[in-house]
C-alpha cells in the first residue's frame, strides 16, 4: 500500500508535513504520492471565503502557536508570510507537472520555505523561477507549461478528486480508502499501508 500525501501551499500545517512525509515514509518502507490540490474551492463549498483560522481570530492565534512549536521541534524556521494565506495556485499547477518527475518534492519543500520561512510571494513567477533554476530546470519551459489548458484542467481534476475522496482540509493523507488528516496523522498513515 502506498500513502498518497495531499497538500496545499497556503497551508500551514503542511509545511511542516511536507518537510518530513518523505523521509518518514522511506524509514517506514512506505511509497509515497504527491498530491497537490487547491483548498479554496473545498472551503467555498463550506461557505467560508477565507482561511477557517482569519475567519475565527481564536483559532489563528491558537495555529500560529502551535505551528511555532512544531517547527521548533522539527528545527524549522517559522516566519509568518507576507499575507496569509498566500495564493498557492502557479506553484501548485508547477508541483503538478513534477508530481511524478523526482523534481516534485524538493520544489515542493523549497516553496514551503519560500512561504513560511523567506516570507517570498509564492504567487510570483519570479520566486518560482528561481526555485526552478536553483534545482537545475528550465524555469521559463515549466512556468509556460502550468498555463497550458491540460494542466490547468488536471489540478482542477485533482482538486475535485481530493472532495471525492472526503478531504476537507491540508495536509491530508489517503491510504486505499482511508483518509487521515492533519500532520500529526502521519506515523497513522504508514502505519495502516504496512498492515
Amino acid at each position: 500500500m502506498q500513502v498518497e500525501f495531499w497538500y496545499e501551499f497556503a497551508s500551514t500545517y503542511s509545511y511542516p508535513a511536507a518537510m518530513r512525509v518523505e523521509a518518514a515514509g522511506k524509514a517506514a518502507g512506505v511509497p509515497l504520492v504527491w498530491r497537490p490540490f487547491m483548498l479554496g474551492p473545498i472551503f467555498g463549498a463550506q461557505g467560508w471565503s477565507d482561511s477557517p483560522f482569519n475567519i475565527y481570530p481564536a483559532k489563528g492565534k491558537y495555529m500560529w502557536r502551535d505551528m511555532a512549536r512544531i517547527c521548533e521541534g522539527q528545527g524549522l524556521a517559522l516566519k509568518e508570510p507576507v499575507r496569509f494565506p498566500q495564493n498557492g495556485l502557479k506553484p501548485a499547477r508547477i508541483a503538478l507537472l513534477g508530481q511524478d518527475e523526482s523534481w516534485g518534492p524538493e520544489f515542493t519543500r523549497r516553496v514551503y520555505l519560500a512561504n513560511f520561512a523567506e516570507q517570498k510571494d509564492i504567487s510570483d513567477e519570479g520566486v518560482l523561477a528561481e526555485i526552478l533554476s536553483e534545482l537545475g530546470l528550465d524555469a521559463s519551459t515549466l512556468i509556460a507549461r502550468t498555463n497550458d489548458q491540460g494542466n490547468k484542467d488536471r489540478l482542477k481534476t485533482q482538486t475535485e478528486e481530493a472532495t471525492a475522496k472526503g478531504i476537507f482540509g491540508a495536509p491530508s493523507f489517503i491510504v486505499g480508502d482511508e483518509l487521515f488528516w492533519g500532520g500529526d496523522r502521519l506515523e497513522a498513515a504508514l502505519d495502516w499501508a504496512k498492515r
